[in-house]
């Protein structure tokens, strides 16, 4: 996948901000300081389209990107800082939860892991979540760059069986250096393309149903 260019859209925290568009969207969840604004940037080419806060938990806003008039990269509010208050995670929490339960644009979501840790129960929560939905979700593991490749593998290994997933279908990235860049992209080309087809057949097969 070529990015031709990214813009951002708008910014919502409930349904009626949402921008009404025809763009399928590719949503990136995960903890504050996972690196999920970095990633946006290293994917899109961009410094700065995606603010990176130097304070962990600052941002509480849905923040939707138009890329190439096809997609949009949707960045969702980082959970799991400890100074909020328990009523602001709360919202938090109801936040993420009714995009993930009725966006009829979102196709794929990515939840963003540190290679480096042991998922808490926040991340295994939103596992959960994710896994109850018919969307496609895949794992990405951040700051890569931070191991050499015995550790990674070990952690690797360790995220797996925490998760309970297949370590083969995570994707070990590092903004820093632009690694797993081509396999994400790759990755949201692929689901952009499986969508187009379904909705192309679809009606076809109701017919036939019919």
């Amino acid at each position: 996948m070529k990015i031709k260019y990214s813009e951002f859209i708008t910014s919502a925290t409930k349904p009626a901000q949402y921008p009404i568009h025809h763009l399928s969207e590719i949503a990136f969840i995960g903890k504050s300081n996972v690196g999920k604004s970095s990633l946006i940037n290293m994917l899109l080419e961009r410094k700065k389209l995606a603010k990176v806060s130097s304070t962990p938990g600052k941002t509480t806003l849905i923040n939707f990107f138009d890329v190439n008039g096809e997609i949009s990269f949707v960045d969702l509010p980082g959970y799991g800082y400890a100074s909020r208050s328990r009523k602001e995670q709360q919202n938090w929490g109801v936040m993420i939860e009714t995009y993930l339960s009725i966006r009829e644009n979102l196709i794929l979501f990515f939840l963003l892991l540190d290679i480096r840790r042991i998922p808490s129960e926040n991340d295994l929560q939103i596992l959960t979540w994710l896994k109850s939905y018919t969307k496609n979700f895949a794992i990405i593991l951040t700051k890569a760059d931070k191991l050499n490749q015995k550790e990674r593998n070990k952690q690797i290994k360790k995220i797996s069986e925490k998760t309970g997933l297949d370590k083969k279908d995570f994707y070990v990235i590092s903004a820093l250096k632009k690694t797993g860049r081509i396999e994400v992209l790759k990755l949201i080309e692929n689901t952009l393309e499986n969508h187009r087809n379904e909705k192309i057949y679809a009606p076809i097969k109701d017919m036939e149903d019919e």
